[in-house]
């Protein structure tokens, strides 16, 4: 008697329970004839509750990420899902209401966050009151929101009347005015000074900590970058490396951080090997694998340096 094959396993759903998933994710522009691949295939995947670092050269395609994470761009293919939304498949409506709820967005210029002419309070009862959220509501979630970054004595001033780093917390609490699950920053830090930029570093991480927020901030400030958990590389439009740091403990028994580099396998299983690699050992279009007992080794093709 033949025995029944085995139900095959299928594989889980890549990133079926995080927060934030990109697979495959590629953005095309079209500039006349030129096409710009902004994004070719990046994978990236935000737990619920994290705060990440997007790092990256300019042009790397970092900023596209941000702007189709915050629904204000499309991606062209790939797989792309915040929360329940699927950002490929969202109408103009579904637009709205998932920038309108689920995230916040601070750009990197105040100028762009604020309205000159309204105080901090108002600029925060804003987005609630497009939301139609109630009156009272607005005025207790307003007052909340200013305190706990630190600019509650901002409620009554407008923009030309706070410093640089009181306009970003401002700003960042306009974005969290609807309590969306996820925030997102454009280079926070990028106009302002190093003291200013630990404050709003640190307005960042109580956001996160304190109200539970999931925050992504692409930077360039090594501040930032070498103070989260988790720093997520981009190189030619996908992801390349990720460093995690996590706290340890030494010999002599003190408490410091301790951060691990790690290299990012694709869902195709590429790796990016780094460029200074590549050029200690003259590897070029082809290597050669070898499976060991456990790990991979490359090795450069012989043909090839003749």
């Amino acid at each position: 008697m033949t025995p029944l094959p085995l139900p095959s396993r299928r594989a889980p759903e890549f990133g079926r329970d995080a927060l934030i998933v990109c697979e495959s994710l590629v953005r095309i522009y079209q500039t006349g004839s030129i096409e710009v691949q902004a994004l070719q295939g990046l994978d990236l995947v935000v737990e619920s509750g994290e705060m990440v670092a997007v790092v990256g050269a300019s042009g790397s395609g970092k900023s596209t990420l941000l702007s189709i994470l915050a629904g204000i761009d499309a991606p062209t293919a790939g797989r792309a899902r915040v929360d329940r939304w699927d950002l490929l498949a969202m109408s103009r409506a579904d637009r709205v209401r998932y920038r309108r709820h689920t995230v916040g967005f601070v750009r990197q210029q105040s100028t762009s966050n604020l309205v000159p002419y309204l105080t901090a309070r108002q600029m925060v009862d804003l987005p609630m009151t497009a939301a139609r959220t109630p009156a009272r509501t607005r005025r207790v979630r307003a007052a909340e929101l200013l305190n706990a970054l630190g600019v509650a004595d901002c409620a009554d001033r407008r923009p030309a009347q706070m410093s640089g780093g009181q306009q970003m917390r401002v700003a960042v609490a306009v974005a969290l005015a609807n309590e969306p699950r996820v925030l997102l920053a454009d280079e926070p830090t990028g106009e302002l000074d190093t003291a200013t930029s630990a404050e709003v570093l640190g307005a960042l991480r109580d956001v996160n900590r304190q109200l539970g927020v999931t925050v992504v901030v692409v930077t360039h400030d090594p501040e930032i970058s070498g103070r989260v958990e988790r720093t997520v590389a981009i190189r030619d439009g996908r992801t390349s490396s990720e460093v995690l740091r996590r706290a340890a403990s030494g010999a002599d028994g003190d408490e410091g951080m301790v951060a691990e580099e790690y290299a990012v396998m694709d869902r195709a299983g590429r790796v990016q090997v780094p460029r200074e690699y590549r050029e200690a050992l003259a590897l070029t279009r082809r290597v050669r694998l070898a499976l060991e007992a456990d790990h991979v080794a490359i090795r450069p093709d012989p043909a090839e340096r003749r």
